[in-house]
């Protein structure tokens, strides 16, 4: 039994971490900056605070005596967002760097950090049909502005935290994480969850068409949210001091993606395309190589399967919402 520290444990990814170290009989403490009455899941088995962790007292207090800490705290969202907002995406530097000073006083033995395929160089992600990126691609540097620059920084602290005070440190690169009880509506959420609440409300309703952003040929890999946490703890479980991408390599168009949805809700959904919108890259996926080779482990969840539990609960928050 470990003292673990889950920074963003109000969050997504944060809630599932959570709910997977309890199940292994950790001690695991959760912080967020968001009232605990929008934390996406809230366990009492945990020790659970409403703090700001880009305040660096914070940050001391909630890293007392904690043995590992998983920093998933960051002000991001899909890419609505994150195109919108790239200061407060860029402040987020202040978790990171606040919650590493603290970590290092406090005596804590590994730390992770949770990165994003944003930090990727732009340059390889032009074309739908894209070779998968490796981790070295993040080099030379021209990551997403803001969000993907401030990811690539945080990386980089970590870096140099082991090498010049010995703090163990471990990053992951997310590849767009998905999955039930995350972020659906409000304009923080991500393709899978947008695609699934429009789909359910043409499906509820007589007009059954939906915006899509872009062409709908924009590709990319998403990962189910279980194999995120796997790969995730398999990785602070091990020696691996380097980036490694934590994505699955079933890329997919977004119109493909509809085409799954409708399948798994049995309704067939006009298009109309806003190419005005924000897209991001051209195409993205995730390169499994390194990851197979220094774990013996990839994500094995389908598109298919990952969104069938996904759509499942989104519909019905989408009904509840809509009173049926």
């Amino acid at each position: 039994m470990s003292r673990i520290l889950v920074a963003g444990g109000g969050g997504f990814i944060g809630g599932w971490l959570v709910k997977e170290l309890l199940s292994q009989g950790n001690q695991v403490f959760a912080v967020d900056v968001k009232p605990m009455s929008d934390w996406s899941q809230v366990f009492s088995e945990a020790t659970n605070s409403v703090r700001d962790l880009s305040n660096l007292e914070n940050c001391f207090k909630s890293t007392t005596g904690i043995e590992e800490v998983y920093n998933l705290a960051a002000d991001m969202g899909g890419m609505g967002f994150i195109e919108n907002n790239k200061a407060a995406c860029m402040l987020s530097v202040l978790i990171n760097t606040h919650l590493l000073m603290a970590s290092k006083e406090n005596g804590v033995s590994k730390y992770f950090f949770a990165s994003s395929a944003c930090v990727y160089n732009a340059s390889k992600q032009n074309q739908t049909n894209i070779d998968p990126l490796r981790e070295e691609d993040a080099y030379p540097a021209m990551p997403e502005d803001g969000y993907g620059w401030e990811k690539l920084f945080s990386e980089r602290m970590c870096r140099h935290f082991y090498e010049d005070y010995g703090l163990e440190t471990r990053v992951a690169r997310y590849h767009n994480v998905y999955g039930p009880n995350g972020t659906w509506d409000g304009g923080r959420e991500k393709a899978p969850a947008a695609l699934c609440r429009k789909v359910a409300n043409a499906k509820a309703s007589t007009d059954k068409s939906i915006e899509i952003w872009g062409d709908g040929e924009q590709t990319r890999s998403f990962t189910y949210i279980e194999d995120c946490i796997e790969g995730s703890i398999m990785l602070m479980n091990s020696d691996i001091r380097e980036p490694l991408n934590i994505g699955s390599s079933e890329m997919v168009s977004i119109n493909s993606m509809v085409e799954i949805i409708e399948s798994i809700a049995g309704v067939k959904i006009t298009r109309n395309y806003n190419l005005e919108a924000p897209k991001g890259v051209r195409g993205r996926n995730s390169d499994n190589t390194r990851i197979q080779n220094l774990l013996n482990w990839q994500p094995s969840i389908s598109l298919s399967t990952g969104l069938s539990a996904t759509y499942k609960w989104i519909e019905e928050q989408v009904n509840s919402n809509n009173g049926n």
